[in-house]
């Protein structure tokens, strides 16, 4: 068991950041409030009851337990593989990130019916949907996944 801890710890960490970030949002915005903050970022409240990008998000209701069913399954495919490869850093530490990032989206969608997305860039009129500290993490874990794929020798 040596060595998981500092990768469920890692994913802790987004999680707590990730929920702490959203309730603040949640206290300070109404929803649809958006505050500038630079030229190209806004801080916004917005919900999204689809997943990335606000797919699926007006499908009927439906959507929620499908998107809870598989954060469910990747929650405990990557706890599996967390504990099985716990000694390759740059692969687990991206699972810790998804890990992470996965609960709290799992989080909102079970407690809220939603996610709450806060973070909001754009270029002139070209705007990136809006995303959170869950949705970073995420994306930022599938980039270590990625990169570490390229890193094996081939088989």
């Amino acid at each position: 068991m040596v060595g998981i801890y500092r990768w469920f710890s890692i994913s802790a960490i987004i999680v707590a950041l990730d929920l702490y970030t959203k309730h603040l949002v949640q206290q300070a915005f109404d929803y649809g409030h958006r505050q500038t903050v630079t030229s190209f970022f806004e801080l916004v409240r917005f919900h999204n009851e689809g997943a990335a990008f606000s797919f699926l998000a007006d499908a009927g209701g439906w959507q929620k337990w499908f998107f809870t069913a598989v954060s469910v399954v990747a929650v405990v495919v990557i706890t599996y593989l967390i504990i099985k490869y716990r000694t390759q850093k740059l692969f687990c530490w991206g699972l810790a990130l998804v890990l992470g990032g996965a609960i709290g989206n799992l989080y909102d969608r079970v407690t809220l019916g939603y996610v709450v997305d806060f973070l909001y860039f754009h270029v002139n009129d070209f705007y990136w949907p809006a995303f959170n500290v869950a949705d970073s993490a995420i994306c930022v874990g599938v980039a270590l996944l990625l990169w570490d794929s390229f890193k094996q020798p081939v088989k």
